[in-house]
């Protein structure tokens, strides 16, 4: 359904930062820059960070959600300490299993330099 996902930063130095920790513990190469925006792409998807190109500056969305996959609850932990260590800050509860029976995820919340919240979800396999 989707192409791709692309999010605005006014400091594209510190987003670079934080999603190359962020995406590298979860197995992306470092991002690739294109004039004023970076790609990462990884397991058949591609992610972007750029300055607008308007002139006007990022903003976070109210009520957006950016989402990666761990494969594992020490991937998902490995992810969000990396990404708070490259300037991201801890949100809501701490990283941890949320949900009932019928869906139960390990859940970690955070927000990125521009201010843009990110979850790293795993979801455990079916049994």
């Amino acid at each position: 359904m989707f192409s791709h996902v692309m999010l605005g930063a006014n400091d594209l130095d510190a987003s670079v930062k934080f999603y190359n920790a962020l995406l590298g513990t979860l197995g992306a190469k470092p991002g690739v820059q294109d004039r004023h925006r970076y790609f990462w792409r990884h397991a058949g998807n591609t992610f972007s960070v750029t300055t607008p190109i308007n002139g006007e500056p990022a903003t976070a969305a109210n009520g957006f959600t950016l989402g990666f996959a761990a494969e594992s609850t020490d991937q998902a932990l490995q992810a969000y300490e990396a990404a708070l260590a490259a300037g991201g800050t801890a949100i809501e509860d701490a990283p941890g299993w949320r949900g009932d029976e019928r869906m139960k995820l390990f859940l970690a919340y955070l927000r990125d330099p521009a201010g843009n919240k990110v979850c790293v979800m795993h979801r455990p396999p079916k049994a």
